[in-house]
């Protein structure tokens, strides 16, 4: 068998390395997600007017509302086609190569780390629910329900990608060093969430533990899961009234 290299510095075991190229990827994934992400804004003008767009500036308020979710996940799903297209105008390595240094993404993998954490957050939500009680709104849709249990997980997967995949293996790419590339990346991870001190603490305590399964497992899957569990299990908190 052969030896199965390490994610993170993965990107230097292509001939065609160069230390820019994932600068250029990001510049290319920008440009193309920028379009993406206006035609998602331009949809939502239509359809919900001004006043729905500017509730995003006011904090995460919106995702009270099932539009709100929907738009909030599709804004970063679509990083997933802007680093594929990206990768394959700059040619500087396969896209199977961010998911996993194993040969692309294993979905098996995946639902088997996808099961004990969902089930730990459902007991573990039912128990805050008992105590605290109902916080929230509900919303709930057999519809909206339905399709958020393919976007939201494909929303986590996105900032697997951008997070564990791009940044920590360019990161680590260019320093050599895994346990400095896991931690840099959490801490932009953090850093990109509008949270109060404590909340951004727990981020990027959530971003290491997500980068060294990552590290550990060669590939993003085991961090996805880790990611759709917790969102998941928010979301529905969250359409059911149980949570805000």
């Amino acid at each position: 068998m052969d030896k199965i290299s390490d994610f993170i510095t993965f990107p230097k075991t292509f001939d065609n390395y160069k230390w820019y190229k994932p600068l250029l990827v990001l510049v290319v994934a920008l440009i193309i997600y920028g379009i993406l992400q206006g035609i998602i804004l331009f949809a939502s003008y239509e359809l919900y007017g001004l006043e729905f767009l500017n509730s995003f500036s006011q904090g995460y308020g919106f995702l009270d509302s099932q539009a709100g979710q929907i738009i909030a996940d599709l804004s970063l799903i679509i990083f997933i086609p802007a680093l594929y297209i990206a990768s394959r105008i700059v040619k500087d390595r396969p896209f199977s190569s961010y998911s996993s240094s194993r040969g692309g993404w294993n979905f098996k993998l995946y639902f088997k780390a996808l099961a004990i954490p969902l089930i730990m957050l459902i007991i573990f939500e039912a128990i805050e629910v008992s105590i605290n009680g109902s916080r929230g709104i509900y919303h709930f849709t057999w519809p909206f329900f339905i399709a958020s249990l393919i976007l939201v997980p494909l929303q986590c997967i996105a900032e697997e990608y951008m997070f564990r995949s791009w940044l920590m293996q360019t990161l680590g790419s260019w320093f050599k060093i895994p346990v400095l590339a896991i931690v840099l990346q959490a801490i932009i991870f953090a850093a990109g969430h509008g949270y109060n001190s404590l909340g951004i603490f727990e981020v990027f305590i959530f971003g290491v533990i997500a980068g060294f399964f990552t590290w550990k497992t060669n590939g993003i899957e085991v961090s996805s899961a880790f990611h759709s569990a917790n969102n998941l299990i928010c979301f529905i908190t969250s359409t059911l009234g149980f949570a805000s």
